[in-house]
């Protein structure tokens, strides 16, 4: 799969980092960026393999990449990861927090164990991948995290744990727009509905009644979320901050 080109280099001398990077939306992202001129450092959590596959192909057009097998629970880890990242590639410029995991379960039968993950993912990496990306980046910096819909709906049962935890993110990007607007650094969420990857198919036994609730009744490619990420990637978005953005088909309309 080439590069996903835009239509100027508008990321070119940039450098982002991408959590969970390797495959489905985060793969979309590290190849958008990329193909906007940027170099991309990108986690992983598991197989080599992917993540290994994805930067020989961005190396083979061009582009500069780096594969980091990280964590994102482990703290320490992630701080040394983004670290790393910047002494490597020069800097940060971009951090898109992209890592994420949905454990579902009834609060009768969803374990501590599950919702200290769920929350220690979704929204405590998020906070210490931002605190350790700024040490790193100047004025223009972007912050976008990858929120979900189910931030403002969550219509079935088995999902309270993750819709709390994409819903922290909204206030965690209100109040860090405060904290780095002074500094010239945007913060922002991303909030897809459906996806179709790996994890959440278009063919898969959920499918349907997710299309029953939506507006435009489908699943999002992976290449369309990581357009709204490059918008906020790029220099057009300056003026966006604090804003958590639905590209969701509807599904909460």
């Amino acid at each position: 799969m080439a590069l996903s080109k835009s239509t100027s280099p508008v990321l070119a001398g940039k450098v982002a980092f991408v959590t969970g990077g390797s495959r489905g939306i985060g793969a979309a992202i590290v190849r958008r960026l990329a193909g906007g001129g940027a170099a991309v450092a990108f986690s992983y959590a598991s197989s080599s393999a992917p993540a290994d596959e994805l930067v020989r192909s961005l190396e083979a057009e061009g582009g500069r990449a780096l594969a980091l097998k990280i964590d994102s629970a482990d703290a320490a880890a992630l701080t040394a990861g983004i670290d790393e990242a910047a002494r490597k590639l020069g800097r940060i410029d971009v951090l898109v927090n992209n890592a994420g995991v949905f454990l579902p379960g009834t609060i009768d039968d969803f374990s501590l164990e599950d919702f200290d993950r769920t929350l220690d993912i979704n929204v405590r990496a998020v906070f210490v991948a931002a605190k350790a990306a700024v040490r790193h980046m100047g004025e223009g910096g972007r912050i976008i995290n990858i929120g979900s819909t189910n931030a403002e709906r969550m219509p079935w049962p088995g999902g309270s744990a993750y819709a709390m935890s994409k819903s922290a993110l909204k206030g965690l990007v209100q109040g860090l727009s405060r904290d780095l607007g002074p500094r010239g650094i945007t913060v922002n969420n991303v909030q897809p509905g459906p996806v179709n990857t790996d994890m959440n198919p278009v063919d898969g036994p959920n499918a349907a009644a997710m299309h029953g609730l939506m507006a435009l009744a489908r699943h999002a490619r992976p290449e369309e979320i990581a357009g709204m990420v490059a918008y906020l990637a790029s220099p057009e978005a300056a003026f966006v901050t604090g804003a958590s953005l639905n590209i969701d088909g509807g599904f909460a309309a």
